[in-house]
């Protein structure tokens, strides 16, 4: 089933033929890849055009288009034309893999011989001439069964490609002023070839006032809510609001996308927003995650991309958390931490915005500090209300930031962890990290390299996917939590050993 708000991927399985080398080489070995991969459910397209010399690419492209192709293999049946292999990737108007093919049997080492094994040096050489991004595996030279789960992996990768080449972020208000850390420059984005809409707080309110609360859309969405939160639905004369406010933001996607396919929000909630939409966004914000629409809080445009990376890699919602307070010793004793120690754990929160299905347990209730901001003491709770409070879905997770320096350089890191089964006994959507070196990654490079509070969190490992999808996209600046037996840059030694 495909991914709301998000590319469907389709390979091309393109062979490339030195003149010199025979072309039936090329065609045979493809023909066995594109049997493995069949066999692995990749959606592919196998081309019949072998390209051998540059009058075979547009007729390749043509093809990869007429089946709906949008991402490309370049496969080194034998050596390869580098000149022309080279001029497909930076044609072709989607992501491309290269790899080739390994030897297959002693007994055919003349005609048989394809030399792919050479040829992908002179290829990346050429690739690299051209400044075309290829994404090359690890071991790009094997036999079909070897090669087809890298494809596999690279359909992955290109997913991520793919949604960003159409990606528009619309953000609502100004950064929060003491948020400085969320208000990074966004020429990198541009660079990326990312769209961002910028808009007012004023725009925001103006577009919830232009659903009237009588459109019949609304009472559908209530249901829907009423549904999801079964027994934690603790305010039901709020939904109507909250159910307006998800039409809004739904229809100004829809209306706004202008040029490009996918959205996400980096949308305003504090502190102007309580008082005159009466609530806070949180748990719409959730669920528009859920659909794979990411709304990233305090106008966090940079969260809300990163969101949405981590949820095209993993392949299921992502939430934006903090890395947020450490966890007291009286709660993890006799604990299984997943090999993390003591000082590598850390608590994840945010004020709701958690998809329900991201959650263990979750009920509608008010934001704590909010409401000691906003409200008077030993009140009821009014204008707080609509946050998804509970703990996090133990298991695998993914901690992810894209984002740009104040020197407008792309920086990024991955640390992959779990999340303990352990109640927090806190507020707000909440759970406890075990995420092993995480305690040294958190001093050298959270703070070292002056990441922000918040992080895109994928509830699986997709670690691999987002490494290579990252450096596809063209950032080198990779960070992931480093062993002690491995230093970090400008890292003392002696506290160390």
């Amino acid at each position: 089933m495909p991914l709301p708000n998000a590319p469907e991927v389709k390979l091309a399985l393109v062979a490339v033929s030195r003149d010199c080398f025979p072309i039936e080489l090329s065609r045979r070995r493809l023909g066995k890849l594109a049997e493995a991969c069949k066999k692995l459910g990749i959606n592919f397209h196998a081309c019949s055009t072998i390209i051998e010399n540059e009058k075979d690419i547009i007729a390749a492209i043509d093809e990869c288009s007429d089946a709906g192709a949008n991402a490309a293999v370049i496969y080194l049946g034998n050596f390869g034309p580098e000149g022309p292999l080279a001029i497909f990737a930076e044609m072709f108007p989607g992501p491309a893999m290269a790899c080739g093919a390994a030897e297959e049997s002693s007994t055919d080492l003349i005609d048989g011989r394809g030399d792919a094994f050479c040829g992908m040096l002179n290829a990346s050489y050429n690739f690299a001439l051209r400044g075309v991004p290829v994404h090359i595996p690890q071991m790009p030279i094997g036999l079909p069964e070897e090669l087809a789960p890298k494809i596999r992996h690279f359909a992955n990768v290109a997913r991520v490609a793919l949604g960003l080449m159409g990606l528009k972020i619309f953000a609502f208000g100004p950064r929060p002023q003491d948020f400085y850390a969320c208000n990074a420059p966004i020429k990198p984005l541009y660079d990326l070839g990312i769209e961002v809409m910028e808009n007012s707080e004023l725009d925001l309110l103006a577009l919830f006032n232009s659903v009237d609360e009588n459109d019949p859309e609304i009472a559908p969405i209530v249901d829907d809510m009423t549904k999801e939160l079964g027994p934690g639905n603790t305010y039901p004369d709020l939904l109507p609001r909250l159910a307006r406010f998800e039409l809004a933001l739904t229809r100004f996607a829809e209306e706004n996308l202008g040029s490009r396919d996918y959205a996400v929000f980096a949308n305003k909630c504090w502190p102007a927003f309580e008082p005159f939409f009466g609530f806070v966004p949180c748990y719409v914000n959730g669920r528009l995650s859920a659909k794979g629409m990411p709304v990233a809080c305090e106008v966090d445009i940079y969260g809300a991309f990163s969101e949405y990376i981590a949820y095209l890699a993993s392949e299921t919602p992502a939430t934006l958390l903090d890395i947020n307070n450490t966890v007291p010793t009286d709660m993890i004793q006799g604990q299984d931490l997943k090999g993390a120690e003591p000082i590598d754990l850390f608590m994840g929160f945010h004020c709701g915005n958690t998809p329900s299905c991201c959650m263990k347990n979750c009920s509608m209730k008010f934001q704590v500090i909010m409401k000691r901001l906003m409200e008077e003491p030993g009140s009821p709770p009014s204008i707080t209300r609509g946050t998804l409070d509970g703990q996090l879905r133990p298991g695998p997770a993914t901690w992810f930031r894209l984002q740009a320096d104040a020197d407008n350089n792309l920086v990024s890191y991955i640390a992959e962890g779990n999340i303990l089964d352990i109640d927090p006994k806190s507020h707000g959507g909440i759970g406890i990290f075990a995420i092993p070196n995480f305690a040294r990654f958190y001093r050298h490079v959270v703070i070292g390299k002056r990441f922000p509070h918040h992080g895109a969190v994928a509830f699986q490992h997709c670690g691999k996917v987002l490494w290579d999808a990252v450096k596809l996209i063209g950032v080198y600046d990779i960070n992931i939590p480093l062993p002690k037996t491995m230093l970090y840059p400008g890292e003392n030694p002696f506290e160390v050993m």
